[in-house]
């Protein structure tokens, strides 16, 4: 049960967020190819990719609602095969034949080769040491880290592409941005504290560890969604 209510969320999630970046897309490129489409898929399949080797081959018993929320739910609700196919159906009612053939080329090897790039990545991050780095009786798990660093500074990108390209007030913007910034700290956050829990490690005994981890990661998220924000101003 509690699986099913984690993946509703997480899929609630996914869907605002795939319609708000598509969205976006659109109105910067316009509605004569379905880049909107294209761009949620790819995202999708990177971040699927990558945070399969994270959330799942680094498996932690105690957070299985947590990664079915994120890889089931909010990557499930945030890409989308159906409106791939009814876009494509379209171009082909408007005798635009070129185009969806190009829309069904695009979207198959650009989400393949996204997701080889992902898993790829997160299974280098974790070749050396499991991904963590151990001194003086306490650890450090750097790959996570690093993931939860990719994954903000995509947020920051994409946070900041949104605010120009889709019409909010200046209160709304600000809302959105501390509650998703707020939101992503906390949950990177804990399950770096859970996967040191799993590891032998305890709130109890290791208070120091887990705090500097905590906020190590805080500070370095942070600083990737500042870079990502600097970055999607550009576009």
């Amino acid at each position: 049960m509690g699986q099913l209510i984690a993946i509703a969320l997480g899929g609630a999630c996914g869907s605002v967020l795939r319609f708000l970046v598509s969205s976006g897309i659109y109105q910067w490129m316009g509605r004569g190819f379905p880049y909107g489409t294209l761009a949620v898929n790819t995202i999708g399949s990177f971040l699927i990719g990558l945070l399969a080797e994270a959330l799942i081959l680094q498996r932690i018993s105690m957070t299985l609602e947590f990664r079915a929320a994120i890889l089931v739910g909010v990557l499930g609700g945030f890409t989308t095969f159906s409106s791939f196919s009814l876009e494509t159906l379209y171009l082909l009612e408007q005798g635009s034949f070129t185009k969806a053939a190009v829309n069904v080329l695009a979207s198959i090897s650009a989400c393949l080769l996204a997701v080889w790039i992902g898993a790829l990545f997160g299974r280098s991050l974790f070749y050396y040491a499991g991904g963590v780095i151990q001194w003086q009786g306490g650890v450090f798990p750097y790959a996570l880290v690093i993931v939860n660093a990719i994954v903000a500074c995509l947020i920051g990108i994409v946070a900041a592409f949104l605010l120009q390209k889709v019409a909010l007030s200046m209160e709304h913007r600000a809302v959105i941005m501390i509650i998703m910034i707020g939101i992503y700290l906390t949950l990177s956050g804990l399950y770096l504290v859970l996967f040191l829990i799993e590891d032998g490690f305890s709130l109890d005994t290791n208070p120091n560890l887990m705090l500097s981890v905590f906020i190590g990661n805080g500070l370095i998220s942070i600083l990737a969604l500042w870079l990502g924000l600097l970055a999607g101003r550009q576009l």
